[in-house]
């Protein structure tokens, strides 16, 4: 396996963030319709979310005031629907498109979203890989500088995911890694009490740990790269952005438009949470200004670039197979559990190798030897009669059993823009139950409807690999 094999395939099923979603409008033959665009001044009602929203909305939702990020004036300019989420005020969507023409727009040209309420973290020093292959299964030693990979934190003696995250390696010593918004406490009480502990054995100036304020917005798109190309200052293959694949990034600079540089490097990284290529750039805040001037060289085309929101996020993930957490995955799943053994790396599986050792090991690597006997339940993609869809929270049963007893539960699921409206879902059901083709019952207001077990992703991931 190589290096990025885990990122490659795992993309396609980890991310971070989710909203509501209607159905997409269809014509005669069952094809998507036309999209119709609007231009940014065009003002239009935005459309009403269900469940899907309030769910979020109260998993998320604090009793303090929200947080602004660093382009909230930018967002409400433009029009955003501004709701609270993970502790921030973020962009719903925007008034020059509805939900499901942005996330076509996303399928078809390229989307920008803002994404800095997500939490950015460097560790450096003699410890620091150590201590992240301590807590993660995955095999950091094997990175190349620059190159990531997707992992797990993982909690100490039971193996449960605490977080999802994308780690890259800067150095020999120095590692960037993001974790998700709504997990901003839970993995900075778990990060500070690993910390200090391998501090306390080995010294406190063996890892060094930041949380970086910098702004971050995902390019996501099949123009994204055409799109930032152009933007890039200077030349060379450093420059040559068909010579940076997937799972892997570089320091830029940006040309502004009098002709000169950013005022500091940009972390554009290619990768993302849509099943497209795209770029997620982290963008420093020292000089004040630098996020609305990078946000403001990608908008200044709008017929290959618009803003999106967290609706159009949360139907573009679903579609690319890609997990929510606190929805999909929990502390109550291990990395078996929950589908995903490709985080955990082939060396780190192997005695022979000694690299075993790593948080909740004995229970994991059991679960990858045995999991018809460990395993209780898998997860599993969806598709479901044609009729409201089956959303977060609703029961699976058998179609077998009169009695309709509970085998499973849905954690994501909506109508698909990309497949015309196409009821989807991804949810756990018990072993057994989990073969491609399998059909079962999901309760939906009340009405058993005939759902069927499939692969994931719905919608072909689009990753750029030279």
């Amino acid at each position: 396996m190589s290096t990025l094999q885990p990122l490659r395939r795992g993309i396609s099923l980890l991310g971070a963030r989710s909203l509501a979603s209607q159905a997409a409008p269809v014509v005669s033959n069952g094809s998507r319709q036309a999209l119709r665009l609007r231009s940014p001044a065009t003002r239009r009602p935005v459309a009403r979310f269900g469940p899907a929203l309030r769910h979020l909305q109260a998993r998320f939702a604090s009793s303090e005031a929200a947080s602004k990020t660093q382009l909230y004036d930018l967002h409400v300019a433009r029009g955003a629907r501004m709701v609270p989420f993970a502790g921030f005020a973020m962009p719903l969507q925007y008034s020059d498109l509805s939900h499901v023409e942005s996330h076509n727009w996303t399928r078809e040209k390229a989307s920008l979203f803002d994404v800095s309420h997500m939490v950015q973290h460097r560790l450096s020093g003699p410890g620091a890989m150590e201590l992240l292959m301590k807590v993660t299964p995955s095999s950091l030693d094997k990175l190349h500088t620059n190159q990531s990979t997707l992992s797990c934190l993982l909690e100490d003696g039971t193996g449960g995911i605490v977080d999802d995250c994308v780690i890259t390696r800067q150095g020999e010593d120095s590692f960037y890694f993001v974790t998700n918004a709504g997990r901003r406490q839970e993995d900075l009480a778990f990060l500070q009490t690993e910390i200090e502990a391998y501090r306390g054995a080995n010294g406190a100036d063996s890892i060094k740990w930041e949380i970086i304020d910098n702004a971050l917005v995902a390019l996501q798109g099949p123009l994204a790269a055409s799109v930032l190309q152009p933007l890039i200052h200077g030349s060379g293959a450093e420059a040559d952005l068909t010579t940076l694949g997937f799972g892997n990034s570089r320091t830029l600079y940006l040309t502004l438009p009098d002709g000169s540089r950013t005022a500091e490097p940009l972390l554009i990284s290619r990768t993302g949470y849509t099943g497209e290529d795209g770029f997620e750039i982290s963008i420093p805040t020292t000089t004040p200004t630098l996020p609305q001037q990078v946000v403001d060289l990608f908008l200044a085309n709008p017929d290959q670039v618009r803003l999106a929101g967290l609706a159009a996020r949360d139907s573009l993930r679903l579609e690319a197979g890609m997990c929510l957490y606190g929805s999909d995955i929990t502390t109550a799943q291990t990395p078996p559990g929950a589908s995903l053994s490709w985080v955990v790396s082939k060396d780190r599986r192997d005695p022979s190798t000694g690299n075993t050792n790593f948080n909740g090991s004995s229970v994991i690597l059991s679960q990858i030897a045995s999991p018809a006997k460990t395993l209780s339940q898998r997860r599993v993609g969806f598709t479901v009669e044609k009729g409201s869809p089956a959303r977060e929270g609703a029961i699976i049963v058998d179609l077998n059993d009169e009695s309709r007893t509970q085998i499973g539960v849905i954690t994501s699921g909506l109508p698909s823009p990309s497949l015309g409206g196409l009821n989807i879902a991804m949810g756990y059901v018990k072993q057994g139950m989990n073969k491609k083709g399998t059909e079962v019952g999901v309760l939906v207001r009340n009405k058993v409807r005939k759902a069927s077990v499939v692969g994931m992703p719905w919608v072909e991931t689009k990753f750029y690999r030279p």
